[in-house]
């Protein structure tokens, strides 16, 4: 080939390279996403440390070398599709409970090698639901499921309890349950009159001790009230005495100026009922010679007057 054909050629043997190492570069090389773990085997043997961590890695093309991808993204998953189960209770009521777990993959190696799909772990995840229910609620009386008193409830005391336990049988099959709830309750028929009944009856319970705590409140105000409205009695009544008292010590001085001149006594008591008859616009045809209007007599006033000082 001369050089001006090599030249001309040039072009297409520099693309038909580059494609080849870009296809070279794929079989020898994979990425794992920020959401995804990966473990990779070697003619059907898992690597020792194959854990893959999200970036990019080399391998041997296939089928020296195999990658299994899975997604390591937080999971919810409630059971035979969130239905309720029926389980007991430690005084032996039986009730209808559905619970859920979030969880994800955490070690990828220990997840291939014992599970390999997730079907099959949520198979499991199933089974480990169940069993845990079961216990937990087993250990627990009716009334720490269901009261009307806040403080005898322990449902969230149940819930890590199941939580604790469905962690210990996930995490040897590389599985991290992050959290368990309850999403349903129920009682069947055969019991749920008997729970409503003794639900009424605890609130009965409930009110009459508000009621009776209010009377006892009520009662301590009355009594409060009735001995301070006595104290104040006793007070006002002191005090009277003491301004009736101050009034008879004033008054006794006028009654000795009244026995020293009884004729002024007499006048200013006639006085103070003309005062009160005439105080309004009134016409009155008496006689002059009656009291109190012998004080309208000239000669009554000429004899009375002298005395006056």
């Amino acid at each position: 080939m001369s050089a001006k054909n090599f030249f001309h050629h040039l072009p297409t043997v520099l693309l038909g390279l580059a494609v080849a190492a870009v296809l070279l570069l794929v079989l020898v090389t994979f990425q794992v996403n920020e959401t995804e773990c990966a473990v990779m085997t070697t003619l059907g043997n898992i690597e020792r440390n194959a854990d893959l961590k999200p970036g990019l890695h080399f391998r041997w093309p296939y089928p020296f070398q195999r990658v299994y991808k899975f997604d390591r993204r937080l999971r919810c998953f409630e059971g035979n599709a969130g239905k309720l189960e029926e389980t007991s209770t430690a005084d032996e009521q039986n009730i209808l409970v559905g619970i859920f777990v979030e969880y994800r993959i955490a070690d990828a190696e220990k997840f291939f090698v014992s599970l390999e799909r997730i079907s099959e772990a949520e198979q499991r995840l199933n089974n480990w639901m169940r069993a845990a229910r079961n216990a937990t609620f087993g250990r627990y009386s009716f009334n720490q499921i269901v009261n009307t008193d806040a403080k005898m409830v322990k449902l969230d005391q149940i819930q890590k309890e199941m939580l604790a336990e469905i962690q210990r049988n996930a995490k040897p099959f590389g599985l991290e349950v992050k959290a368990v709830g309850i999403n349903a309750f129920n009682v069947p028929s055969t019991i749920s009159e008997e729970v409503f009944k003794r639900m009424i009856q605890e609130r009965k319970s409930a009110a009459e001790k508000y009621l009776a705590n209010g009377a006892l409140q009520a009662g301590k105000i009355r009594t409060a009230a009735d001995k301070a409205k006595a104290d104040l009695l006793t007070d006002a009544e002191a005090k009277a005495k003491t301004i009736r008292a101050q009034g008879d010590a004033a008054a006794a001085k006028y009654y000795e100026v009244f026995k020293a001149n009884p004729e002024l006594a007499a006048f200013l008591r006639k006085l103070d009922a003309l005062s009160r008859i005439m105080k309004g616009r009134t016409t009155l045809i008496l006689d002059t010679s009656a009291a109190p209007f012998d004080l309208l007599n000239a000669g009554a006033a000429q004899k009375i007057g002298p005395r006056v000082r």
